[in-house]
């Protein structure tokens, strides 16, 4: 056993060195020991899900039934009353980053104020205000928004952003930055329009701001980070990335987002030689990779990724790319090539000899190729069929249709999955947003303006709704 001298000097450095601290986080409790044992369980849950949705429609005489099949929707989406139980939503997430709490336990916070003037001194009531703080919060919304940022959002631990219900548009400098910190879920936000920013001092905490360099531009950027969970977001026209997670980040699911009009969409992995990335572990589940994408779905550098039950629509380059040795293991996904006959390859090893990747251990199972599409396996075993006991086989689209329909963010702005503001039923307002031309998401499925808000009191009567269903801390009210 180390002194406790050198276990004091080792973690000092590690905290004043970025590079220290993502190597540091390899024996953080966030990699899991048996990366297998948890594809197991995303298989388990969404078979038990897909046997529930057809006992269901049987008993049911094939009347509707809320069940789709999908795990995540089905653990709480069913409930009427959800909206009054928003903090279900923790116990729901599968894969690697399963055990996400985000703020769970934590007071309510509602977001009422748009603006983000200050990226030093946030006012109460916005965004920012929320996300640097150090307890955990659980942050509504109970209007429609769009938070046009300054700069980077830095977020604290144990914090979950839940856009359900309203019409939640973030774009601008940055845009969402979880660096060195754990337990955050980002659920139903339309990210959008993201650029670099920096070069001027951003507060990550109460305590604390310092100066930022340029950033990249990325979606979201997720840096040295583990136990974060990704859901029922849009993606689209940001800068650079529209999430990459890199430096050691781990224990990370991403889901049920809607991805589209970009070119480098998803990294993940610092470089070929950071060994702290060979920890990262990703699920990538029931996405829905849309129109006008060109690569990066993901490119990945070490570590084990997991992509399973997304539908890949199109792609201008490939699909899923990497280097350095990573293993990805492809299951039940349908994958529908471009008509360019030089681009139906799924698969891509990124600048790499196929002397050496040969080897790599990338495996299809049970995916779904359309329009000519090629998935070039590799490894051992690579001809022998994997253990079909855990695998989803899908026996026709239809499944595939099922588990991704509602991909993206939910309700108003998103696709028409009636999920209203604060309620279960439909909502027959719009929002108070005030978005041209720079900032529409093409998604929504307008190139105008969004629509107006009905009324000031429906907002106040949201308001005054939530007091009477949650605990709000006091210090969070204005």
């Amino acid at each position: 056993m180390l002194p406790r001298t050198c276990i004091v000097l080792i973690s000092l450095l590690c905290s004043f060195s970025p590079l220290g601290r993502a190597m540091l986080n390899l024996t953080l409790p966030g990699q899991h020991p048996n990366p297998e044992a948890v594809v197991q369980e995303v298989h388990r849950k969404v078979n038990a899900s897909i046997a529930r949705r057809e006992m269901l429609q049987v008993s049911q005489k094939d009347q509707a039934t809320c069940q789709t099949g999908n795990p995540i929707d089905d653990c709480w989406k069913c409930d009427p009353n959800w909206a009054n139980n928003r903090q279900r939503l923790a116990d729901c997430a599968i894969g690697f980053g399963q055990y996400a709490v985000g703020g769970k336990n934590g007071e309510f916070y509602l977001v009422t104020d748009s603006s983000d003037d200050d990226a030093v001194n946030p006012k109460p009531g916005t965004l920012r205000y929320a996300v640097i703080q150090t307890e955990p919060l659980w942050i509504v919304f109970p209007s429609n928004m769009l938070i046009k940022l300054s700069q980077e959002l830095i977020f604290n631990s144990y914090k979950t952003l839940d856009g359900r219900g309203a019409n939640v548009h973030i774009v601008g400098g940055g845009c969402i930055t979880l660096q060195f910190i754990s337990n955050v879920i980002i659920h139903n936000i339309h990210i959008h329009h993201c650029h670099p920013s920096g070069d001027t001092n951003v507060r990550s905490s109460p305590t604390h701001y310092g100066y930022r360099t340029k950033s990249d531009g990325d979606g979201i950027s997720i840096f040295g980070s583990k136990d974060i969970w990704i859901d029922h977001c849009s993606l689209s026209h940001c800068k650079d990335g529209l999430i990459d997670a890199v430096m050691g980040s781990t224990g990370l699911t991403i889901s049920n987002n809607y991805f589209s009009h970009h070119n480098e969409v998803m990294l993940l992995g610092h470089s070929d030689d950071y060994l702290p990335d060979t920890g990262m572990q990703v699920t990538i589940a029931f996405n829905h990779f849309g129109e006008k994408l060109v690569q990066r779905m993901p490119r990945c550098r070490r570590g084990y990724i997991h992509v399973v039950n997304n539908d890949y629509t199109q792609w201008e380059m490939y699909a899923i790319g990497g280097s350095g040795n990573p293993t990805i293991n492809s299951q039940g996904n349908r994958y529908t090539a471009p008509l360019d006959p030089n681009a139906k390859e799924i698969t891509k090893r990124v600048d790499t000899e196929e002397g050496k990747w040969k080897g790599w251990n990338w495996r299809t199972d049970g995916d779904i190729m359309v329009n000519g599409a090629i998935f070039v396996a590799s490894g051992q075993g690579v001809e022998v069929k994997y253990e079909k006991a855990y695998s989803v086989e899908p026996k026709s689209a239809v499944l595939i249709d099922q588990l991704t329909m509602h991909a993206g963010a939910l309700g108003v702005g998103g696709r028409d999955n009636n999920l209203g503001m604060w309620s279960t039923g439909p909502n027959g307002g719009g929002t108070d947003l005030d978005s041209g031309p720079d900032y529409t998401d093409d998604w929504s499925g307008s190139s105008g303006p969004l629509l107006p808000s009905t009324s000031t009191f429906l907002s106040l009567l949201i308001a005054l709704s939530c007091l009477l269903f949650y605990k709000i801390h006091p210090t969070f009210m204005l």
